[in-house]
Protein backbone atom coordinates (compact mmCIF):
# COMPACT_ATOMS: atom_id res chain seq x y z
CA UNK A 1 0.00 0.00 0.00
CA UNK A 2 2.82 2.53 0.63
CA UNK A 3 4.65 1.58 -2.56
CA UNK A 4 1.36 2.58 -4.62
CA UNK A 5 1.88 6.25 -2.68
CA UNK A 6 4.81 6.93 -3.20
CA UNK A 7 4.57 6.04 -6.44
CA UNK A 8 2.07 9.13 -7.39
CA UNK A 9 3.82 11.65 -5.13
CA UNK A 10 5.55 13.94 -7.51
CA UNK A 11 9.15 14.65 -7.29
CA UNK A 12 10.23 17.40 -5.69
CA UNK A 13 11.74 20.26 -8.15
CA UNK A 14 15.46 20.19 -8.07
CA UNK A 15 17.92 23.25 -8.48
CA UNK A 16 19.20 22.41 -11.91
CA UNK A 17 15.17 23.54 -12.96
CA UNK A 18 15.24 27.07 -11.30
CA UNK A 19 17.23 29.78 -13.57
CA UNK A 20 19.01 31.91 -11.30
CA UNK A 21 17.76 34.81 -10.55
CA UNK A 22 19.33 38.34 -8.78
CA UNK A 23 16.87 37.72 -5.82
CA UNK A 24 18.07 34.36 -5.71
CA UNK A 25 22.21 34.78 -5.85
CA UNK A 26 21.74 37.74 -2.96
CA UNK A 27 20.21 35.28 -0.67
CA UNK A 28 23.13 33.08 -1.57
CA UNK A 29 25.82 35.74 -1.37
CA UNK A 30 24.14 37.29 1.95
CA UNK A 31 24.20 33.58 3.15
CA UNK A 32 27.79 32.70 2.22
CA UNK A 33 29.08 36.50 3.49
CA UNK A 34 27.88 35.97 6.66
CA UNK A 35 30.30 32.59 6.38
CA UNK A 36 32.82 34.16 5.21
CA UNK A 37 32.52 36.99 7.97
CA UNK A 38 32.85 33.93 11.24
CA UNK A 39 36.11 33.32 9.06
CA UNK A 40 37.11 36.82 8.73
CA UNK A 41 36.72 37.18 12.88
CA UNK A 42 38.84 34.26 13.39
CA UNK A 43 41.80 36.08 11.74
CA UNK A 44 41.04 38.64 12.95
CA UNK A 45 41.02 36.85 16.46
CA UNK A 46 44.35 35.31 15.28
CA UNK A 47 45.63 39.05 15.26
CA UNK A 48 44.40 40.13 18.53
CA UNK A 49 46.14 36.87 19.98
CA UNK A 50 49.53 37.82 18.41
CA UNK A 51 49.68 41.33 19.70
CA UNK A 52 49.15 40.20 23.04
CA UNK A 53 51.98 37.31 22.77
CA UNK A 54 54.97 39.22 22.05
CA UNK A 55 56.45 41.06 19.13
CA UNK A 56 58.05 37.44 17.44
CA UNK A 57 54.69 36.67 16.61
CA UNK A 58 52.95 40.08 16.26
CA UNK A 59 55.84 40.12 13.37
CA UNK A 60 55.19 36.72 11.81
CA UNK A 61 51.33 37.37 11.61
CA UNK A 62 51.18 40.99 10.20
CA UNK A 63 54.22 39.48 7.77
CA UNK A 64 51.28 36.65 6.46
CA UNK A 65 48.52 39.50 6.39
CA UNK A 66 51.59 41.92 4.18
CA UNK A 67 51.49 38.90 2.01
CA UNK A 68 49.82 38.63 -1.30
CA UNK A 69 47.02 36.34 0.29
CA UNK A 70 46.95 37.88 3.64
CA UNK A 71 45.62 40.89 1.78
CA UNK A 72 43.27 39.17 -0.75
CA UNK A 73 41.80 37.83 2.40
CA UNK A 74 41.95 41.07 3.71
CA UNK A 75 39.90 42.46 0.57
CA UNK A 76 37.21 39.46 0.40
CA UNK A 77 36.89 39.84 4.79
CA UNK A 78 36.24 43.85 3.90
CA UNK A 79 33.73 43.13 0.93
CA UNK A 80 31.75 40.42 3.05
CA UNK A 81 31.55 42.55 5.97
CA UNK A 82 29.97 45.48 3.53
CA UNK A 83 28.05 43.23 1.68
CA UNK A 84 26.05 41.62 4.56
CA UNK A 85 25.87 45.03 5.99
CA UNK A 86 24.04 46.33 3.02
CA UNK A 87 22.01 43.31 3.26
CA UNK A 88 20.90 43.43 6.73
CA UNK A 89 19.85 47.06 5.80
CA UNK A 90 17.91 45.43 2.97
CA UNK A 91 15.92 43.53 4.89
CA UNK A 92 15.36 46.37 7.49
CA UNK A 93 14.11 48.42 4.71
CA UNK A 94 11.43 45.45 3.84
CA UNK A 95 10.49 44.69 7.47
CA UNK A 96 9.28 48.39 7.55
CA UNK A 97 6.88 47.25 4.42
CA UNK A 98 8.56 49.06 2.60
CA UNK A 99 9.87 48.23 -0.94
CA UNK A 100 8.79 44.91 -1.17
CA UNK A 101 7.06 45.07 -5.15
CA UNK A 102 9.21 43.39 -7.50
CA UNK A 103 11.14 46.13 -9.18
CA UNK A 104 12.50 47.86 -5.99
CA UNK A 105 13.26 44.46 -4.57
CA UNK A 106 15.69 43.98 -7.68
CA UNK A 107 16.54 48.36 -7.67
CA UNK A 108 17.94 47.63 -3.91
CA UNK A 109 19.43 43.99 -4.93
CA UNK A 110 21.56 45.85 -7.70
CA UNK A 111 22.41 48.65 -5.25
CA UNK A 112 23.72 46.37 -2.58
CA UNK A 113 25.72 44.44 -5.48
CA UNK A 114 27.16 48.31 -6.41
CA UNK A 115 27.73 49.94 -3.07
CA UNK A 116 29.21 46.89 -1.61
CA UNK A 117 32.41 46.66 -4.44
CA UNK A 118 32.40 50.82 -4.22
CA UNK A 119 33.03 50.72 -0.98
CA UNK A 120 35.29 48.25 -0.18
CA UNK A 121 37.32 50.39 -3.42
CA UNK A 122 36.96 53.19 -1.37
CA UNK A 123 38.09 51.52 2.20
CA UNK A 124 40.95 49.99 0.21
CA UNK A 125 42.16 53.67 -1.04
CA UNK A 126 40.90 55.65 1.80
CA UNK A 127 43.24 52.66 3.79
CA UNK A 128 46.30 53.14 1.29
CA UNK A 129 46.26 56.83 0.39
CA UNK A 130 45.14 58.27 4.09
CA UNK A 131 45.65 56.16 6.53
CA UNK A 132 49.37 55.32 5.46
CA UNK A 133 48.69 51.49 4.64
CA UNK A 134 51.85 49.95 3.07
Amino acid sequence: MTDKLGAERPLSPHLQIYRPMLTMMMSIAHRITGAGLAVGFALLTWWLVAVSMGPSTYAYVQDFFGSFLGRVLLFAFTWALIHHMLGGIRHLIWDTGVGLDKRTIEILALATIIGSIALTVLVWILGYCYLGAH
